[in-house]
C-alpha cells in the first residue's frame, strides 16, 4: 500500500485562444460501421468556450500521480479548474493541505469532510482542525492524449 497521499499539480492559465474554434462535425464519427463522408455537416468549435465557463476564475492543471486512476484522472493528463464553483459532496476538487496541492474526490457527511483518493492503494483522508485546508477549486473536465 503507498502512504503518499497527495498527487501533485502544475498550474497553467488559459491563453487567448484562436477564437474562430477548429473544424467540428455536429455528427457523431462512427466507432462502428463508417458514414458517408457527405452526411457530416461542418462547424467551428471553440474548446475554450465549449470547456471554460468563467475565463477569470478557470485554471488548467497537469496530474502528477495516480491516486484518481479509478475517477479517470491519470498521470500527466491536463485539469480544467473552475474556482467560482461552490465545493459539495462527490465534486473531485483540487486542494491545497498541509503545504501541498492535491486532487481527490470531496466526502462530506455529518459535518466532516474526508478527501477520497480513487485508487484502492491509497487512503482517505481526513480533514482535521489541525490541517491546513483550502479547497481551492472543482475539476469540470479533464483534457487526455492518445
Amino acid at each position: 500500500m503507498s502512504v503518499k497521499t497527495t498527487t501533485p499539480l502544475t498550474f497553467f492559465t488559459p491563453e487567448n485562444l484562436n477564437t474562430l474554434g477548429a473544424v467540428y462535425f455536429d455528427t457523431g464519427i462512427s466507432a462502428g460501421f463508417p458514414s458517408p463522408a457527405e452526411d457530416f455537416k461542418q462547424e467551428r468549435l471553440s474548446l475554450d468556450s465549449e470547456l471554460i465557463k468563467n475565463k477569470e476564475a478557470t485554471f488548467f492543471a497537469r496530474v502528477s500521480g495516480q491516486s484518481m486512476i479509478d475517477a479517470g484522472l491519470n498521470d500527466n493528463d491536463l485539469l480544467v479548474i473552475d474556482r467560482s464553483l461552490a465545493p459539495a459532496h462527490n465534486k473531485i476538487a483540487v486542494c491545497f493541505l498541509d503545504g501541498e496541492f492535491t486532487v481527490k474526490r470531496l466526502k462530506v457527511e455529518k459535518n466532516k469532510v474526508w478527501l477520497q483518493p480513487e485508487n484502492k492503494n491509497y487512503q482517505a483522508i481526513q480533514i482535521t482542525e489541525e490541517n491546513d485546508f483550502v479547497i481551492w477549486g472543482i475539476v469540470t473536465n479533464v483534457i487526455k492524449k492518445v
